[in-house]
């Protein structure tokens, strides 16, 4: 899997001290690539950014950012700049490794909060972008890991099509956040990166599967999850493979693909749930589940599903979600119903199940 956690945001912030010592004699109070700091100003706002993201994890912020921010002293210089971005890096990547599963703290983008995941790729987003801007102003060199940009793209820009080559997941990503051009694409005057949704659904919370989870999961791994007993079942593997696939094919749509059913009360993955693609020009989606065979007959599935179709079908572009379940398949049949879907017409031999706005 393309890993991301504590590992990499150290990775990160070395590559980037690295980077900033080959420029420690240059003058730093030029601006910073396209931005309005200059180059100190930008390496103090990479610091302030790593420890802001620990500090929303550590005080489990739900609504706001928790009110601090952190100064470089008067006087301070080049070398003093990147000796606390490797401070502050350490308290993140220190923040994340030790974050209960399921904590979630507050990040303005998309959803309103982010998991560890989640606020380590921003950190790692935010010390290679930075580290870039203060190094195109310095001319020096600032082409960090692949490895480490593939990473990030796969966990917080899932709507971008991804590089096909190991060398261009750095273009892909200068491209991705209004720094670069790549051929065939525009480029980009504003940005916004995506962090995985999760929807409370009773004793389930569903949580919005990645391209990196997802590839993970279709190759026989956990997706990064703790799974209950003979899970994931073959759907949810199944249903993971349609997410990869759509992601390198450049057509996978956030919030429009997979989620896991998580059980809010241990982390324990129990099954997979979530839409075929977007909606289509009628504006219906296609909804499939399953769950694993230990978590069945519980009820999970029609909460799960009654949360999922409500979320949905408060969306503007969406006017129906679909079920399409085999005839034989009658306890799939009977969550939908629970779910407030109703019978429609068959369609072939499927049984067709509608729920409307």
């Amino acid at each position: 899997m393309l890993s991301m956690g504590g590992d990499q945001v150290e990775e990160a912030v070395a590559h980037a001290a690295k980077v900033l010592r080959a420029a420690v004699g240059l003058d730093w109070s030029v601006r910073a690539g396209g931005l309005d700091w200059s180059c100190l100003e930008t390496a103090e706002h990479i610091a302030g950014d790593l420890v802001a993201y620990a500090g929303q994890l550590t005080g489990r912020a739900q609504d706001a950012y928790v009110p601090f921010e952190i100064a470089f002293d008067e006087g301070a210089g080049p070398e003093d700049a990147i000796r606390v971005i490797e401070s502050t890096g350490g308290l993140l990547s220190a923040v994340v490794r030790t974050t209960p599963p399921g904590v979630r703290a507050y990040h303005p983008y998309p959803h309103g909060s982010a998991d560890a995941v989640g606020f380590a790729a921003m950190g790692v987003a935010e010390v290679l972008l930075h580290t870039y801007d203060i190094a195109q102003a310095l001319g020096v060199d600032a082409k960090p890991p692949a490895a480490l940009c593939e990473a990030v793209l796969a966990w917080l820009f899932p709507q971008v099509p991804p590089a096909r080559a190991p060398e261009d997941h750095w273009a892909t990503l200068l491209w991705a956040t209004g720094r670069g051009t790549l051929p065939g694409r525009p480029r980009l005057d504003k940005w916004r990166w995506h962090n995985a949704l999760s929807i409370p659904a009773g004793r389930i919370a569903l949580r919005e599967v990645s391209p990196a989870a997802a590839a993970d999961l279709a190759a026989g791994g956990p997706g990064g999850l703790t799974w209950i007993e003979g899970g994931p079942f073959d759907g949810t593997r199944r249903a993971a493979e349609m997410v990869t696939k759509a992601y390198a094919s450049g057509v996978h749509r956030p919030e429009w693909g997979m989620f896991a059913l998580v059980r809010a009360e241990d982390e324990v993955a129990v099954g997979g749930m979530g839409f075929h693609g977007p909606p289509d020009e009628e504006g219906i989606a296609e909804v499939g589940y399953d769950l694993a065979v230990g978590a069945r007959g519980r009820g999970y599935a029609s909460e799960a599903l009654d949360s999922l179709s409500a979320w949905a079908l408060a969306r503007p572009e969406l006017s129906a979600l679909l079920a399409l379940i085999e005839p034989a398949n009658e306890p799939s049949q009977r969550v939908a119903l629970r779910a407030s879907y109703v019978r429609a017409s068959d369609r072939g031999d499927l049984r067709a199940y509608l729920r409307r706005g």
